[in-house]
């Protein structure tokens, strides 16, 4: 899967830090997101060391996704910083383990946003196959100068 064409599909664009020694772009690699009406997807192609013992998708890395896409949500569907902003909470329930040969989506949607926080929840998928459920908590946080 060539990550730049992401299936060919419209509307994606990169979700990569400018420093790529950073844990984002470092451990997980190329990722792309769009937005998909109230909903962010943010897709990540996973590559032999992304996966386990069993031939699967680590649940580290899934863990991994899931947290990022929580701030690829807030910059793609709401509003604040997500650069500065943390996450508070993260709950996640695995149902399907991740084949490293599909890209694997986290697909979110913001429940509630407050001047201070952000309220996610979503799936990991790949094609129609559930891998994770999720929800989050984010802390907005300003710049600090």
């Amino acid at each position: 899967m060539d990550p730049a064409n992401a299936d060919g599909e419209e509307g994606w664009r990169n979700w990569n830090l400018i420093d790529r020694q950073r844990y984002n772009t470092a451990v997980l690699g190329e990722m792309r997101v769009r937005k998909e009406g109230d909903f962010c997807r943010l897709r990540m192609f996973p590559e032999l060391h992304h996966t386990n013992l069993g031939d699967n998708v680590h649940g580290a890395v899934t863990l991994g996704l899931i947290d990022i896409a929580l701030f690829a949500t807030m910059h793609m569907c709401g509003t604040g910083d997500a650069g500065p902003s943390v996450t508070v909470e993260l709950s996640t329930q695995f149902v399907d383990a991740g084949d490293p040969a599909l890209p694997l989506d986290a697909v979110s949607e913001i429940i509630r946003e407050t001047g201070r926080m952000l309220f996610v929840r979503g799936q990991a998928v790949q094609g129609g196959k559930v891998v994770a459920s999720y929800s989050g908590i984010v802390r907005k946080m300003k710049a600090r100068v």
